[in-house]
């Protein structure tokens, strides 16, 4: 009866964890991956992760942040850029966020600036031409 969208973001919650940074780990330097990545540690660099990123609340990360989705329940310094952003109770976010869609918790913290874009749809013509070849 209903049909799910397949542009729609996958909810990171049920996205499998793949790396973890444990509570008194620091690392220094950039974090690129594809897979969601958990961090309970120090981050002293940028965080460039597809899948998505899950700050934990003793977790702090020191630099810009770029992902599909992210779920903040402890401290960022520096700018944000994902999808899917939810900022919770215990998360603070010192700088700017660029997002599709955010959630904010009443108690979390935020100090920057907030752009939101638009999700990108494709145009009329572009669904219409795919009608046509589907028949």
């Amino acid at each position: 009866m209903f049909k799910k969208n397949k542009d729609q973001v996958i909810d990171i919650n049920q996205q499998e964890i793949s790396t973890l940074i444990g509570v008194g780990y620091i690392f220094t330097g950039e974090l690129k991956g594809s897979s969601v990545v958990r961090i309970e540690g120090r981050i002293v660099g940028n965080v460039n992760v597809e899948g998505g990123v899950i700050l934990g609340e003793k977790g702090i990360i020191d630099g810009d942040i770029i992902t599909n989705s992210a779920i903040i329940f402890g401290t960022v310094n520096g700018n944000l850029k994902a999808t899917q952003l939810e900022i919770k109770k215990t998360g603070h976010v010192n700088g700017d966020i660029t997002t599709d869609t955010i959630e904010i918790e009443m108690g979390a913290q935020y100090n920057g600036k907030l752009q939101m874009q638009k999700q990108k749809q494709a145009p009329i013509t572009h669904a219409v031409e795919v009608l046509a070849q589907a028949s």
